[in-house]
């Protein structure tokens, strides 16, 4: 599980700067803390993957990228968009 957080928050991170957001816009979408949102990109332990999961659907991920997200994670592959 572990793996598979960490896996999730690069790709949260990787999304975030791809739209040229600041951690503080990003938090505001998803009604959190600039904080927080570094600790999701951070992989702390702290952050639940439901966290990590309301982040990238607040920036607008589709349940096919989370899907690709899986499958990638599964296979072992490394993911970033």
């Amino acid at each position: 599980m572990l793996e598979f957080r960490l896996s999730l928050s690069r790709v949260f991170k990787s999304w975030r700067e791809s739209q040229e957001l600041s951690q503080k816009a990003l938090a505001k979408k998803m009604q959190s803390s600039q904080s927080r949102v570094a600790k999701i990109e951070a992989g702390d332990a702290s952050v639940t993957i439901d966290l990590i999961m309301r982040g990238l659907f607040s920036r607008g991920a589709t349940q096919k990228e989370i899907a690709e997200i899986l499958i990638c994670y599964e296979n072992k592959e490394n993911f970033v968009q």
